[in-house]
């Protein structure tokens, strides 16, 4: 009777010990697997640091005095630049007082309109415009006169009736004054009928 029960504990393996069996074998197997690649790879040769950290140290310390070793070597010195000084002038402004009425050539039409003069100098040549308001308002009825129906449907009419305004009025203090001044004329008011 007691062959026959080690016969029987000889024959009953458990499968739990298969299965821890095969576990280990496997988990063996990965481990030695991800050594060797480990091992192949560089992973357990010694490294040579020195150089590394002696460069991060230089690094550090040129950054600390403002001053790093690559900047130095590849960017251009920056020059500084003198700059002149700039004097900016202010725009002054005066309108004429009484509004200009002038027929538009070989029509009925009347248009009217009040000035504005800009400029960058300073009040002489609002004095000199005021002392010579009536040959500045002549010249200016003079350019509103040549006007045209016609000219009234560019789309630039405004401009070009500054412009020719701005002119006649320049001359007239240049030469009355020999200095004209007036940088723009502006239209405060614009009626054609």
């Amino acid at each position: 009777m007691a062959d026959e029960e080690i016969e029987v504990e000889g024959k009953k393996k458990s499968p739990l010990i298969k299965i821890i069996v095969i576990a280990v074998v496997a988990l063996l197997l990965l481990v030695g697997t991800a050594v060797g690649t480990m091992f192949v790879t560089g992973f357990f040769d010694k490294k040579d640091t020195s150089a590394a950290e002696q460069a991060l140290k230089d690094l550090e310390k040129g950054a600390a005095e403002g001053k790093g070793a690559a900047n130095e070597a590849s960017a251009p010195q920056k020059k500084a630049k003198e700059s002149p000084e700039l004097e900016r002038f202010e725009n002054s402004y005066m309108e004429l007082e009484k509004p200009l009425v002038s027929n538009l050539t070989n029509t009925r039409k009347v248009i009217q309109l009040n000035l504005a003069i800009m400029t960058h100098y300073d009040e002489r040549v609002f004095k000199n415009a005021k002392k010579h308001e009536f040959a500045l308002r002549s010249v200016a009825l003079d350019a509103m006169r040549q006007m045209t129906e016609a000219d009234l449907a560019k789309p630039e009419f405004r401009k070009e009736l500054a412009a020719k305004i701005r002119e006649e009025m320049n001359a007239v203090l240049q030469k009355y004054e020999d200095f004209g001044g007036i940088e723009e004329v502006f239209f405060t008011s614009f009626v054609v009928q």
